[in-house]
């Protein structure tokens, strides 16, 4: 028997003013367009009710849409049944066979299918040896800890060749340190095989971690859409700078705008950074806990409130007039004592304005 080698049929994904309402007036999806590209992995992030799994679930068949268009490849799937679309699922909680083998819940879909059993024998093996798991066909999802069974949730979706692959919350069941490794051996797959993923989570550092591009999702429509750098370091308002990791907000003025480049100030002390298209006034900007400088020369007056030490640096709280702000460092060695007085500055690429929140002000 020759070698099955598990390949890629990768398609793009489009959703065209699609909206999703449960019963009259239950808005869960409302009016969104979004476009995957084929062999990328996009991830729908957002808080609990957003419309992100009702995205996923759309894609995968598993609801309708109310309204509006979606494409897989070039074919309108919009009003397709789940099992009429070439796309595969991974589900949060696994949804092995628990009386069959590992190998034989590869097989199954495959089975399922139409494949002979020798062919899907052959596909099922690569499968598993794809995810790190050669040598365990024989045993039962019970002898296997959650790692592994969620590689095997993911070489039996991956066996199939799917145009789409999805993930809903797949390593929200497992523990921290496994969590990094198996959102690891995932990407390492998609971008082997050039997989479609979509990927739905909750955790920012997950999205950020495995994603070409991720789908902000506030409110049942999309907030914003870029990659991790462009969301982390450019996010248009405070919701997805503080939902993309956390980000202090700081009323300033904005004193003189040259170009493309605008000079805010802060109780005095100035600072140069993109003027993302704001005019001279008040605004709001947003600066990462680790792009503060504690005991710069120059800078705005504060107070050390809380200290705390958590192995690998230092977390500061802030106070003063401002308000208060969160703060890292890295000098372990030499921590500041709450009370001490110092100034507060920003490094170069430090504050982010937000577009949005500055013309509400």
């Amino acid at each position: 028997m020759t070698e099955a080698r598990i390949g890629s049929k990768a398609a793009p994904v489009r959703f065209e003013n699609v909206s999703k309402v449960f019963g009259r007036d239950v808005i869960a999806v409302d009016s969104i367009d979004l476009h995957v590209d084929a062999g990328k992995l996009v991830t729908l992030l957002g808080p609990s009710g957003c419309g992100k799994t009702t995205t996923l679930r759309m894609i995968a068949g598993l609801e309708m849409a109310t309204s509006g268009k979606i494409l897989i490849g070039d074919r309108d799937v919009t009003k397709l049944p789940a099992t009429d679309r070439d796309v595969s699922m991974v589900f949060q909680s696994y949804a092995l066979f628990p009386h069959m083998t590992v190998l034989e819940n590869v097989m199954y879909g495959l089975t399922f299918s139409g494949f002979a059993k020798d062919e899907a024998r052959g596909r099922a093996l690569t499968g598993l040896e794809l995810v790190g798991l050669k040598g365990f066909d024989a045993r039962l999802p019970s002898e296997l800890s959650g790692g592994q069974q969620q590689r095997v949730a993911v070489a039996r979706a991956l066996v199939l060749e799917p145009q789409v692959l999805l993930f809903d919350e797949p390593l929200s069941n497992l523990d921290a340190k496994l969590r990094r490794q198996v959102r690891e051996d995932i990407r390492a797959i998609q971008q082997d095989l050039g997989l479609t993923v979509v990927y739905v989570t909750h955790d920012q550092e997950e999205a950020l971690a495995v994603s070409d591009e991720i789908v902000v999702m506030r409110n049942a429509a999309i907030a914003q859409i870029g990659t991790p750098r462009q969301l982390y370091d450019a996010p248009n308002d405070r919701f997805v700078a503080d939902f993309i990791g956390e980000a202090n907000l700081l009323a300033c003025q904005i004193v003189s705008v040259d170009g493309d480049m605008a000079t805010i100030e802060i109780e005095g002390y100035r600072h140069t950074l993109p003027s993302r298209g704001l005019a001279p006034g008040p605004a709001t900007i947003a600066v990462r806990p680790s792009r503060l400088v504690i005991g710069a020369e120059q800078g705005v007056p504060a107070t050390v409130a809380k200290a705390t030490y958590v192995g690998v640096r230092m977390e500061y709280t802030l106070t003063g007039d401002f308000g208060q702000v969160f703060a890292v460092h890295e000098n372990v060695d030499a921590p500041l004592e709450p009370g001490a007085e110092v100034r507060m500055g920003f490094t170069e690429k430090g504050p982010v304005l937000l577009p949005e929140e500055s013309r509400r002000d």
